[in-house]
């Protein structure tokens, strides 16, 4: 019997380029307030909203302070003050749900694996409304067999509680047949690690370590996984 049967996917920059959404987003919100936009204002952003995920995995903030507060610091940076902070979070939001570029190789592979007979879900800290939208457009509704919202779920990954409130939903998946695979190490990993289930690292970028996680498999490429997924359980 093959060695994992069910498979966690993160979404955004595993199966979906969240870097390219992001980019187009942050650009179109601001075309649409007409205030100036370039390549390094929308790093600013980016630095900016990964700071703000990262205190959300860590507890250190709730999602609606998340939303909100990403704009209030880059407008204190740019100097804006004409603007609400939570007017513009609901404009990029919508303008981020409405676009969708997948990752090389990521439709085909999780077609191919759900006609293998493989149980696959959507773990994701994203917006709600955004990830649905995201979802339904590039029809992987149609192909997970489920997808679970960390503000749905009560908690967010890495949290042992957001995995309990999944499994607790799919009370004939078995844990050791389950693998995660993300591409983040403090949410992805170190969640598939208290969730006690098999972690592979998806690194495109071939990246170093930079925290202390414990990784069970590494790609670079989503069609690597194929290999690891052929392995036959001891």
């Amino acid at each position: 019997m093959k060695k994992y049967t069910t498979i966690f996917w993160d979404l955004d920059q595993t199966l979906l380029n969240f870097d390219l959404s992001m980019d187009y987003a942050i650009r179109a919100v601001f075309g649409r307030y007409e205030l100036e936009i370039n390549d390094e204002i929308v790093a600013r952003y980016d630095v900016i909203n990964r700071s703000y995920w990262n205190q959300l995995e860590l507890g250190e903030i709730t999602k609606e302070e998340l939303r909100s507060g990403r704009f209030r610091t880059l407008f204190e940076v740019l100097g804006i003050k004409h603007i609400l902070p939570e007017e513009m979070a609901a404009v990029y939001e919508k303008e981020l749900g409405s676009v969708f570029f997948y990752m090389d190789g990521a439709k085909e592979l999780v077609t191919s694996l759900r006609a293998e007979g493989y149980r696959q879900y959507v773990v994701t800290n994203g917006i709600n409304a955004t990830q649905e939208n995201k979802m339904k457009l590039s029809g992987l509704d149609q192909i997970m067999d489920g997808v679970f919202v960390s503000e749905l779920m009560g908690y967010p990954k890495p949290r042992k509680e957001y995995f309990d409130a999944c499994f607790a939903l799919l009370p004939d998946v078995r844990r050791e047949e389950c693998i995660l695979v993300g591409d983040s190490l403090t949410s992805d990993m170190r969640g598939a690690g208290n969730a006690g289930i098999a972690s592979c690292w998806f690194n495109p970028e071939n990246r170093d370590k930079d925290v202390d996680v414990h990784t069970d498999y590494e790609i670079q490429r989503l069609d690597e996984l194929s290999a690891i997924l052929g392995q036959e359980r001891a």
